[in-house]
Parts: C-alpha cells; sequence; structure tokens
C-alpha cells in the first residue's frame, strides 16, 4: 500500500486550491478543448503546432487537475498553536535577525503546497523554517544554506 503524502496548509490555502481546481475544471478545461477544436480545423495534424500547443496545454491542466486534487484530498489543516503563543511552529509569523550583520527577515511558515518567498511564506520543509520550528523568542539558532551556516536570533513570533 502506498501512503500518500501529507499537504501541511492553512484554512487560507485549502480554500485558494479549491477555487484553483474548479477554475481548471470548468473555464481552463473548455478553453483547450476549444483550441484543439480549433486547431483541428487546420488540417493536417503532424505538422500542425497549434495542435501540438494545444494538446500539451491540456496534458499540463489535467496534470495541474491531478495534483491539486491530490492535495486537497491529503490536506493537514494548520492551526496557531495558542498554547505557546512565543514558540515557532507552523501556520506562525517570525521575524529573526541575521548575526553579526543585524538584517532582520520577516517569514510566515506554512505547508509546502503554499509556499511562495516572494510573499513571505516559506515551506516548513525549508532549511530555514526546518531550524526555526520549536524555538522561541530570543533563542539563536544556526541555519545550515547552501552557501553555509548562518546564525539568527529569533526576536518576534506571532
Amino acid at each position: 500500500m502506498v501512503v500518500e503524502k501529507s499537504y501541511y496548509m492553512t484554512q487560507e490555502g485549502k480554500e485558494k486550491l479549491e477555487k484553483e481546481l474548479h477554475y481548471l475544471k470548468t473555464d481552463r478545461r473548455q478553453e483547450v478543448v476549444e483550441r484543439i477544436k480549433v486547431a483541428r480545423d487546420f488540417g493536417d495534424l503532424s505538422e500542425n503546432s497549434e495542435y501540438d500547443a494545444a494538446k500539451d496545454d491540456q496534458a499540463f491542466v489535467e496534470q495541474r487537475i491531478t495534483q491539486v486534487e491530490k492535495m486537497i484530498r491529503n490536506a493537514v489543516i494548520i492551526e496557531n498553536d495558542n498554547d505557546n503563543p512565543d514558540i515557532v511552529s507552523l501556520g506562525k509569523t517570525v521575524t529573526f535577525v541575521e548575526l553579526p550583520d543585524g538584517d532582520e527577515e520577516t517569514y510566515t511558515i506554512v505547508g509546502s503546497a503554499e509556499a511562495d518567498p516572494f510573499e513571505g511564506k516559506i515551506s516548513n520543509d525549508s532549511p530555514m523554517a526546518k531550524s526555526l520550528l520549536g524555538h522561541e523568542i530570543g533563542t539563536e539558532v544556526a541555519v545550515a544554506t547552501p552557501g553555509g551556516d548562518i546564525q539568527v536570533k529569533i526576536t518576534k513570533v506571532e
């Protein structure tokens, strides 16, 4: 028996995936079918790049639908740990200072399904999050990065 991976996410993240799934199954699927129909009318399919591109899009959309359905089916909703407000855990926003130069950074630790570093959301599987999880405000933590280890000090957890 194959054990499927759990996808940690906030309720907001799950709702976002559900909206994406609805869009893919209704609007996007229909757009691709229409492109395939139009491309077929161009004639010889063996030399029809529009048809090939539309079929590639169709494969991508179907693959994404399967992936999103799996993520929703195996979603584990992250609940804030209000018992320990000063300890870094999934779903919390953590601010830390890089030592010794003092560059301050703030990230929300989410599941890999929601991770988006450009929005300040990092995956619980990332080296940074793995190093920070379970530590509290004021703790200095060593973080292993591809460029070498760095020291950070946790200054705020929300």
